[in-house]
């Protein structure tokens, strides 16, 4: 019987990132972060990935935390692990961060993108490797892994398709919501897009229940 590994946050280290998290567990693991918790706008999207038994050179050497890799770099990883990886991707909108806060809707996001993961035919998997230090509600054993981004290669890859995700569906939304600059700010509070949210008010992608961003809409 699989047993719970534990629970407590790994703390980071020096070293790179690799797949020692992965291979102490047994059978299938994947690596879920997310992207958004922190912008005033636009939903938080998660992924959960499944690396590809035999990896590509470039993963082995490029793989890192997305926040750590270039827009360029990011494209192309993504593209590699959409061909190679087992990928799922989960949303909460807004309306749910505003109603649940923004670390429920994470964990809903997190929990859609394992579903969308199973969703694939290919199995279950057998355990979750979740970067930060709040364990989300998943049907499988889940280790939290502070910084998990920059140590667990499953983790780096969930990072990197959240976030090139997130980017690209902001980008979409800035097509239909001009001004604010998502499509450079991602929703972010950049003084460019509060400087926005003043002279247009706030969209109805933008997250009403953060604080001290609340504030800032009822002085509109």
């Amino acid at each position: 019987m699989l047993q719970w590994l534990p629970s407590h946050p790994v703390r980071r280290s020096a070293i790179p990132p690799d797949l020692s998290f992965e291979n102490a567990w047994p059978g299938t693991i994947c690596g879920i972060d997310e992207a958004g918790r922190g912008p005033l706008a636009g939903p938080v999207v998660a992924a959960a990935v499944v690396l590809p038994e035999k990896m590509p050179a470039v993963l082995l050497a490029e793989l890192n935390d997305s926040k750590q890799l270039s827009a360029g770099k990011r494209a192309r990883l993504f593209d590699i692990l959409r061909q190679t990886a087992r990928v799922g991707i989960g949303r909460a909108e807004v309306e749910e961060i505003d109603r649940v806060n923004i670390l429920q809707a994470t964990f809903l996001a997190m929990r859609r993108a394992l579903d969308d993961l199973h969703g694939d035919g290919l199995g279950e998997v057998d355990g979750a490797l979740v970067d930060g230090n709040q364990r989300p509600p998943l049907p499988c054993p889940v280790q939290c892994i502070v910084k998990g981004d920059g140590r667990s290669l499953s983790i780096a890859a969930a990072s990197v398709i959240a976030k090139v995700t997130r980017d690209r569906l902001m980008k979409d939304l800035a097509a239909t919501f001009p001004g604010y600059g998502w499509e450079r700010n991602a929703g972010y509070g950049t003084a460019e897009h509060q400087q926005a949210i003043r002279r247009l008010g706030p969209s109805p992608h933008h997250r009403k229940s953060f604080a001290p961003i609340a504030d800032l809409f009822q002085s509109l």
